[in-house]
C-alpha cells in the first residue's frame, strides 16, 4: 500500500538524516579537535544505519531514502512519476524533521544555517563519483545477489566517506537538510545547488552505465 510505503520512507530518511549529523555532533565532541577521529565515527554509524534500515525497510519501499535513487528506478520505469513525486517530498520532510530532533538531542538550536563551504570542482566531482557509485552498487547487488544489498550499500557509503573528496553525501535531500545543521556535518546553503546538480547526473549515469553493464547477463 502506498501509505505503508511512504510511512517506511520517512522513517527511514528520518533515523538516516539523524544519524548522520547526531553522529557528527557526538563524534566531533569526543575526538578532541582531531578530524579524522571525528569523520571515522561519523562513518561507522551511517555505514551501520544504512544497513539496518535497508534490512528492515527494503521490503516495504526498496529503502530509497534518498531522490538521487528514487530518479534510477524512475528512470527504469520501476516506480511511477506520482509516487517518485511524494518519495521525495517524504524523504525531504522527515529528513529535515531527523536533523531537527538530533539538534533537540543534542541541545542544539532547532533552526540554524550551516556555514561550512563545500564547493568546487573537486567536490562536484566527488558527489559525481560517490552517486554513481552508490547507483551502481544498488542496481548491481539487486541483479547479482538482492540478499546482499543491506550491507553493500552499508559498505560502499563507510568506503565513499573515505575516498571521496566531498565525504559522500550522495543524496539531495540530505544535502538540503545538512545545510540547516551547522554542525560537523553540515554544508552552506549556498553550496547545496552544486552537489545536488553532482549527484543527480552520477545517479543518471549510473543507471545507463548498469544497462550496459549487465546487458545479456543472467
Amino acid at each position: 500500500m502506498m501509505k505503508q510505503r511512504l510511512l517506511a520512507e520517512a522513517i527511514g530518511s528520518f533515523f538516516l538524516f539523524a544519524c548522520v549529523v547526531g553522529s557528527g555532533v557526538m563524534a566531533e565532541g569526543l575526538a578532541g579537535g582531531n578530524v579524522a577521529v571525528a569523520l571515522l565515527g561519523n562513518t561507522l554509524a551511517t555505514g551501520a544505519i544504512l544497513a539496518v534500515l535497508i534490512a528492515m525497510l527494503g521490503p516495504i519501499s526498496g529503502a530509497h531514502f534518498n531522490p538521487a535513487v528514487t530518479l534510477a528506478f524512475r528512470i527504469r520505469g520501476e516506480i511511477g512519476t506520482r509516487e517518485a513525486l511524494l518519495f521525495v517530498l517524504v524523504q525531504l520532510c522527515a529528513g529535515i524533521a531527523g536533523v531537527w530532533a538530533a539538534h533537540v538531542m543534542f541541545d542544539l538550536p532547532v533552526w540554524q544555517y550551516s556555514i561550512k563551504p563545500r564547493t568546487g570542482t573537486g567536490q562536484w566531482l566527488g558527489e559525481f563519483i560517490a552517486t554513481f557509485g552508490l547507483v551502481l552498487t544498488i542496481l548491481g547487488t539487486i541483479k547479482v545477489s538482492k540478499a546482499w544489498v543491506p550491507a553493500s550499500v552499508g559498505l560502499y557509503i563507510s568506503a565513499a566517506y573515505w575516498f571521496t573528496s566531498s565525504t559522500s553525501f550522495a543524496n539531495p535531500a540530505i544535502t538540503v537538510a545538512r545545510s540547516l545543521s551547522n554542525t560537523f556535518a553540515g554544508i552552506s546553503p549556498a553550496d547545496v545547488l552544486g552537489f545536488i546538480a553532482a549527484q543527480l547526473a552520477g545517479a543518471i549515469v549510473a543507471v545507463y552505465t548498469f544497462r550496459v553493464l549487465y546487458t545479456d547477463t543472467d
